[in-house]
């Protein structure tokens, strides 16, 4: 069964008054009209302002070059504080080093960059794949079943459990966490009430992490993401602010968790969708290093990151003050057709697919991207080895956010 995309709503948008948009209604990334909706932000308004949002007025940066442009300035778009279109909630708003300047951001950055290093990574291999391997070869063959559920999710926990070096038996814990994090009206999904976010997050989330710290410092240090943080110079004393601790913690998780989840559901779907480009994969295993950037284009699991104007800036034609909100639609950017030759498709050898901007650029690009793209690789070559086709059989339900691009459910059978 070939499931078509969801219709965007092009003619509902074409005649919408500029100045009406707002891109971050979140009901629009559910239905897949924001497609449309920045396909006429890049034609008409590049730098455009919307009055209303989560969090009040803001400008939305949706050209390929001139994301690239605000993500590389620090010194006239900061991080500080927010890096999402909505403010968090007030009295809860964990700092996070991504949310964060020079010269903080690059010291805590620096103390959790060793686990996922180059050199971690080629060591790393051969357990992803071994696990990659025995995940697939538990699916049952012929049989309907939710792959976000039993592949996106076990692996990106297993690799999120490995990064932590969390205890293997509550490794659900660390998806739900992540789940409960992008549950906010900040990210535009509003599933979870502020005050359960608040309990599960600091109460449950926040305890558990603070023995693995106890654990962690007062033993030799390793490669796990809170050895590291405990026994760098830079961040040993991290533990004594919970609110940072708590949101360097939601960082690492939902970093590690949502960009690779999805990605996995996506590239399933996307592969459905295009056909054509599931009988050249077919053809040419050797595609697949070049298919995952695709994919991650095509995907683009985290819509946006949001700046902070810090002085007053003439862009594109645009007064931006002090003070207002920036946005940089990366799924937007992804969809550049200046940058990327008949955008909306998945070409899985597409020549330019490593320009997508789903990891950011500058210092805040995204620490973990050789991580996803390894596991990303090691799966579709392990699929490649077991089945002739990963067959979509439904709709897939999606995550209503306009952060967080991802997969609630994706229904497929497996061909052998």
């Amino acid at each position: 069964m070939s499931v078509s995309p969801v219709k965007d709503q092009a003619v509902d948008i074409a005649s919408m008054p500029l100045e009406d948009i707002d891109p971050s209604n979140s009901d629009y990334f559910q239905s897949g009209a924001h497609h449309a909706i920045f396909r006429r932000l890049r034609a008409e308004a590049p730098a455009h302002y919307s009055k209303t949002g989560p969090s009040g007025p803001f400008w939305s940066v949706t050209r390929h070059e001139d994301i690239m442009a605000v993500d590389t300035n620090h010194e006239d778009f900061s991080s500080d504080k927010n890096i999402v279109v909505g403010d968090q909630e007030e009295g809860f708003a964990p700092p996070m080093f991504i949310a964060m300047d020079p010269p903080v951001h690059d010291v805590q950055r620096k103390a959790a960059a060793p686990a996922v290093a180059p050199q971690r990574l080629s060591e790393l291999e051969a357990l992803i794949r071994s696990r990659v391997g025995a995940i697939l070869d538990s699916l049952p063959v012929g049989e309907d079943f939710d792959w976000v559920d039993k592949v996106s999710i076990e692996l990106t926990t297993q690799m999120l459990a490995t990064l932590f070096d969390f205890p293997w038996e509550d490794r659900r814990l660390l998806p739900h966490w992540s789940d409960v994090t992008t549950s906010s009206e900040a990210v535009g999904n509003f599933d979870m009430p502020i005050e359960e976010r608040r309990r599960i997050l600091g109460e449950e989330c926040l305890p558990y992490f603070m023995r693995l710290w106890t654990e962690r410092a007062a033993a030799p240090p390793k490669f796990d993401f809170i050895s590291l943080l405990a026994h760098d110079p830079g961040t040993k004393d991290m533990i004594n602010d919970p609110m940072e601790f708590l949101g360097n913690l939601m960082l690492l998780i939902v970093g590690g968790n949502d960009t690779t989840r999805n990605s996995i559901s996506g590239g399933v779907y996307a592969l459905n969708q295009f056909p054509d480009e599931y009988d050249k994969l077919r053809k040419d295993h050797s595609l697949i290093p070049n298919m995952v950037s695709e994919i991650i284009r095509w995907q683009t699991p985290l819509a946006h990151m949001r700046r902070t104007a810090v002085r007053d800036v003439d862009f594109q034609g645009a007064k931006i003050a002090e003070g207002d909100r920036v946005v940089m639609w990366y799924v937007s950017g992804n969809r550049d057709e200046r940058v990327f030759d008949n955008p909306d498709r998945l070409v899985i050898d597409r020549p330019n697919a490593r320009r997508h901007v789903s990891f950011g650029f500058g210092i805040h690009r995204c620490m973990g991207n050789r991580v996803a793209e390894l596991q990303l690789r090691v799966l579709w070559e392990e699929i490649m080895k077991r089945f002739s086709r990963i067959e979509v059989v439904g709709a897939p339900r999606l995550v209503q956010s306009n952060f967080v691009l991802g997969y609630e459910a994706l229904p497929v059978r497996l061909h052998a």
